[in-house]
């Protein structure tokens, strides 16, 4: 990630932005790709395990696996209007104290990242130009299950995106969202020990879980 891509998001990814998440999420729950994925997640194990979510936001994912029995979660976050407001609503569900949050770039922190027993990225490899080191980065600190929600490639998703950068200039001028292939993101996965649990197609976007080949 480039520095005028990190200030982009910091940029477009404001206190405000942060404000209306969290009124968002707290009125209607997770948005609805985030519920499928924290499900399958479950569905996969988290009593007892470990997190690791990339791009947390506002800490939706990880509380979720929390509050179903996860140990312990580490949180990294390149807003850092996002890691506020996910600070602030672990703290209100009583979860302040199992929760690791740290700011930046995440290929940037991953040598120093721990290993967690499942991790996430839930719409962050949209917001990636690198999106192969990002999940590769990820895969590799993955001990058990790596769960991932990114764009399809097909037109619909790209117009979309195309429409959103459109109004992303005028917001942030260094952020921008990328479609990648489905090949080279679960490509990288894969070469790192990893294979595809579960596959759900949703439109314009996709859950993907994978698990650590035994």
């Amino acid at each position: 990630m480039s520095c005028e891509h990190c200030a982009g998001i910091e940029e477009m990814f404001d206190d405000e932005n942060a404000e209306d998440e969290l009124k968002r999420y707290r009125k209607r729950g997770p948005r609805w790709t985030t519920r499928i994925l924290i499900r399958e997640l479950i569905a996969q194990g988290a009593e007892g395990r470990t997190v690791l979510e990339v791009g947390g936001g506002i800490g939706v994912v990880h509380l979720a696996l929390l509050e179903a029995g996860a140990r312990s979660a580490v949180d990294v976050e390149a807003s850092t209007a996002f890691l506020r407001a996910a600070r602030k609503e672990a703290q209100r569900r009583g979860l302040g104290k199992r929760v690791m949050h740290r700011h930046g770039d995440f290929v940037d922190l991953a040598a120093e990242t721990p290993a967690a027993d499942i991790v996430a990225l839930d719409r962050v490899v949209c917001c990636y130009d690198d999106a192969q080191s990002l999940v590769a980065l990820a895969a590799e600190r993955a001990r058990a299950v790596l769960g991932i929600v990114y764009p399809r490639d097909n037109w619909p998703s790209r117009l979309l995106h195309w429409g959103r950068n459109l109004r992303c200039t005028r917001v942030a001028e260094g952020f921008r969202t990328y479609v990648h292939s489905r090949e080279k993101v679960e490509g990288a996965v894969m070469t790192r020990g990893l294979q595809c649990q579960r596959r759900i197609n949703l439109g314009l976007w996709q859950v993907a879980v994978f698990s650590r080949l035994r």
